[in-house]
């Protein structure tokens, strides 16, 4: 994969596209199936276009990055913490531990959490069970 900044001729706007390889970019251009998606305009170009260099060195834009995936993975650890002290955990069987509480009114001391499918998802939804699902990072630090 190639990306390329083009030019707009018509409009003179700015974008981006990716492409297969230079030869795709080059057969579409020849084949007049590029446009400008602001103007429809055929009229494209490729405009110098710095590359983008993988640096070791940490830069700010990487720290600030690597700062607020660590500030996310926090509030998902404190999430899965209050979930651990305060449901129970019921794996596999979420989908029949939830119909149970809803339907028999089986009453738990802790609400539920586990592990269930997308198609039990969609049907535990569509009965009008209420569920939330939350992404589950699991802790290598341990």
């Amino acid at each position: 994969m190639i990306k390329y900044r083009l030019f707009c001729k018509d409009c003179e706007i700015i974008f981006d596209s990716w492409f297969a390889s230079s030869n795709e970019y080059e057969k579409l251009k020849k084949n007049k199936f590029l446009n400008c998606h602001n103007c429809s305009s055929r009229k494209i170009e490729k405009t110098l276009m710095a590359p983008k260099l993988i640096s070791t060195k940490d830069n700010s834009k990487n720290n600030f990055e690597s700062k607020k995936y660590e500030i996310i993975k926090k509030t998902i650890n404190k999430y899965q913490k209050f979930i651990k002290n305060n449901f129970e955990y019921v794996g596999e069987n979420f989908a029949y531990e939830a119909r149970s509480i809803h339907y028999e009114n089986k009453k738990k001391t802790k609400g539920i959490y586990g592990n269930a499918s997308q198609k039990d998802l969609k049907e535990l939804s569509e009965e009008g069970i209420d569920i939330q699902t939350i992404p589950w990072v699991e802790n290598k630090d341990n």
